[in-house]
């Protein structure tokens, strides 16, 4: 699903998206409502009356009428839009993994081939700056079937894994193994960008990406300075760089 709401708007007072403020505005409509019906205020609401007042049915209801106005949800993790493809926007891909899967984000910077032979093919979020930049081999990891399958078989020993879900719930059982990795969601702060610190991997969060198939050969800038809590807040563009390797 999209991000609540925009990076440097501290308070988070500004939607992310017009589905994200529409979603909103019907609960806090229907919030209000209940509130005249019963009696009280926002607190008594919060600390009290909360799970009286508003329950599952009611946020399955505001979602339906949401949906029944054309709106559609963004998606961070695969599962989501192949367990309920009715409510969210159609993703490439989205029928598991495949060779020819790439992340086509119109975000992403991509140049020309430079002079190392690399070509620039997307930006992220560093987690953590280290000596000297990650090479790696892409390899896309959006299911739950391809970590069993990296389970059985083991993870390639060059892997830099790509993937969408920045819980890190996802990848958990084989996390140690990866190189790096490339995540297109979340932020620094979030579980896997905790995660691979602890770790000590290489990753970018928040990653635009395009053209990288999975094989190739990608550089990570993972000398870049690290993104802080406070650039996030400021909207201060501290960007690491993506390159695709010429074969």
């Amino acid at each position: 699903m999209a991000k609540l709401y925009i990076d440097n708007d501290k308070y988070g007072e500004q939607a992310a998206s017009p589905v994200v403020e529409a979603y909103h505005s019907a609960i806090k409509d229907l919030v209000r409502r209940r509130l005249d019906e019963v009696g009280g205020d926002w607190a008594s609401f919060v600390f009290d009356k909360s799970y009286d007042l508003v329950g599952a049915k009611d946020f399955a209801s505001v979602e339906k009428k949401l949906v029944a106005t054309g709106h559609r949800f963004d998606w961070s993790a695969m599962i989501s839009v192949r367990e309920r493809p009715e409510i969210y926007k159609p993703a490439a891909g989205a029928e598991g993994d495949t060779k020819d899967f790439s992340f086509e984000h119109a975000e992403a910077v991509v140049g020309a081939v430079d002079a190392q032979g690399r070509e620039q093919r997307g930006i992220g979020d560093n987690v953590v700056k280290y000596a000297k930049n990650l090479i790696g081999a892409a390899l896309y990891i959006r299911s739950s079937d391809r970590v069993l399958e990296l389970l059985t078989n083991g993870v390639p020993p060059e892997t830099i894994a790509i993937i969408d879900d920045s819980g890190g719930t996802l990848t958990a059982p084989i996390l140690e193994q990866f190189k790096g990795v490339i995540c297109a969601g979340g932020t620094v702060r979030s579980h896997l960008g905790i995660l691979t610190r602890e770790y000590g991997i290489p990753c970018l969060m928040n990653a635009k990406i395009s053209g990288i198939k999975e094989g190739d050969r990608v550089e990570i800038e993972s000398t870049a300075a690290a993104k802080t809590a406070e650039d996030y807040q400021q909207g201060v563009e501290t960007i690491a760089r993506v390159w695709r390797l010429k074969k």
